[in-house]
């Protein structure tokens, strides 16, 4: 899933979360989704940190 599709479920499951029409099993099981669906927009973020800092060590090699 990237990370865009990931945003855009967890503020579809806040809404649901914040509406009064949820039980609460399914208020459970929209935060168990939601705390993978953060897990996976974290693990996108730390993918790309790292993929940035390899380019910042070859641009700074090739300035030197």
């Amino acid at each position: 899933m990237k990370y865009e599709e990931s945003i855009k479920k967890l503020e579809e499951i806040s809404q649901k979360l914040a509406s009064d029409n949820v039980s609460l099993d399914e208020a459970v099981a929209l935060y168990e989704e939601s705390t993978k669906l953060a897990k996976t927009c974290f693990d996108i973020i730390k993918n790309v940190e790292s993929k940035v800092v390899v380019v910042k060590k070859e641009l700074d090699q090739i300035k030197e």
